[in-house]
């Protein structure tokens, strides 16, 4: 779908919304009142600049709106890869980000994220992953490493991944999977307002909730275990 459509769709009673640089920001407005959209569109690869104009939003909200929702639209290839974004540290430009998200939550803003085509990489993590909660549209594309890549990097031959892809999720990409995983809440048909206000009507989560969802829906089993043997070991320590 178009992003105009999935505005439209989401916000029948009006928004204004902007795109530059594939950066998406603006407000929409709600049953629930008025929101802070942004986001990442048309497949962005999200460079220093983009990182750093999604945290200027957020940061903008914070203090000129209290309380306000956040709601993050994804599109994202995954972080820029070039030998300059390195060199001006876009880990630490995503790491920023994902901070203002969180600071945003402290603050008392619920947010959501909506996977609207892809869904890769830092890109994902660093905001749409971030959100409280995070749902994505039925034919979203959603991976963390391509499993090639994850090949090269774990040593594991492609074609075990591949294998092991069919039983875990943990090796799988697509929406479903991160369903499973607990990574995202649920999965859309369509973009509707009403699907949206019901997320919205959840409000803030105090706490993550994704080792837990996991755990239900019959993934990520030792995570909790795991969790809880580190939690105890830095108490200890």
């Amino acid at each position: 779908m178009k992003l105009n459509d999935i505005l439209d769709a989401l916000f029948p009673a009006g928004h204004t919304v902007k795109v530059a640089n594939q950066v998406i920001t603006g407000v929409a407005q709600t049953a629930q009142g008025a929101v802070a959209v942004l986001g990442t569109t048309d497949a962005a690869a999200i460079d220093h600049a983009m990182a750093l104009a999604l945290s200027g939003y957020i940061l903008d909200t914070l203090e000129q709106h209290p309380g306000r929702p956040l709601v993050f639209l994804v599109d994202t290839c995954g972080q820029a890869l070039s030998r300059s974004q390195e060199l001006l540290c876009l880990n630490g430009s995503l790491a920023h980000l994902a901070q203002c998200v969180d600071l945003a939550r402290r603050q008392g803003h619920p947010s959501l994220s909506l996977v609207t085509a892809n869904a890769v990489s830092g890109g994902f993590l660093s905001f749409g992953l971030m959100a409280d909660r995070c749902y994505a549209l039925a034919d979203a594309q959603v991976r963390v490493m391509d499993l090639k890549a994850m090949a090269r990097v774990t040593k594991i031959a492609h074609e075990r991944l591949l294998e092991l892809a069919i039983s875990s999720p943990i090796f799988a990409p697509g929406a479903e999977n991160y369903r499973r995983m607990g990574g995202i809440e649920a999965i859309w048909e369509r973009p509707t307002a009403g699907l949206l206000e019901a997320a919205l009507g959840q409000g803030a989560r105090a706490e993550d909730q994704r080792i837990a969802l996991g755990a239900e829906r019959g993934s990520r089993n030792l995570a909790a275990a795991i969790l809880q043997t580190v939690d105890s070991a830095l108490v200890a320590a």
